[in-house]
């Protein structure tokens, strides 16, 4: 049987800070976190005010969202004890994850909701009952960059979930998820604020 994956020191140290394995380095995050930023406040007409990461990691959003919106209300969960230890306090990360979220108390909705790298992880069933209770926590936009088996990806390979695309569109319909483009989704109601051109035909 395979040993359970362990979030720890060296997980994190292996995949977001070792040159020869780090994933989303350099700008790359930088440019998600504006780019998540930006389609959440083109869609709400108004600056961001709350941010819900599920699935946080370190809360490596934290720092960038503070920089672009010193006021923003960022709200972290992970499973990892270890990164809750070491940077809760500090970036307002809790124990949790995105398959405990409708299990908590929270003060959502939220205007940006977060999941990267999180879903295709995910078994089916964990998958769709996550989404189910994802969704009425989304004031706005939900950023979830997430891969399929026809992606050329690097990163961590253990557990990952080899979907198609297809199989993904209709879990996140069925969820009342609806595209924006590049990992950007909203909620039905959310796509009611978008112009006729700017919604998927």
């Amino acid at each position: 049987m395979t040993a359970p994956k362990r979030y720890d020191r060296a997980y994190f140290e292996r995949w977001y800070r070792d040159r020869r394995h780090a994933i989303a380095a350099g700008g790359e995050l930088r440019r998600q976190v504006a780019f998540a930023v930006a389609v959440t406040e083109r869609l709400l007409a108004r600056p961001l005010r709350s941010v819900l990461d599920a699935g946080a990691g370190e809360g490596r959003w934290y720092p960038f969202l503070q920089a672009l919106r010193p006021r923003v209300r960022y709200l972290g969960f992970d499973s990892s004890a270890w990164a809750v230890a070491r940077w809760g306090r500090r970036r307002n990360l809790h124990f949790g994850s995105l398959e405990t979220l409708d299990q908590l108390d929270l003060d959502g909705p939220f205007d940006l909701v977060v999941a990267a790298d999180v879903l295709h992880y995910l078994e089916a069933p964990a998958l769709r009952a996550s989404l189910a209770g994802l969704v009425p926590l989304i004031g706005g936009v939900a950023f979830l960059p997430t891969f399929t088996a026809e992606d050329e990806i690097e990163g961590d390979m253990r557990g990952f979930q080899k979907r198609r695309a297809a199989t993904y569109r209709r879990y996140f319909r069925e969820a009342g998820l609806r595209p924006l483009g590049m990992h950007a989704w909203t909620t039905t109601q959310g796509q009611q604020l978008l112009s006729r051109l700017e919604r998927p035909s």
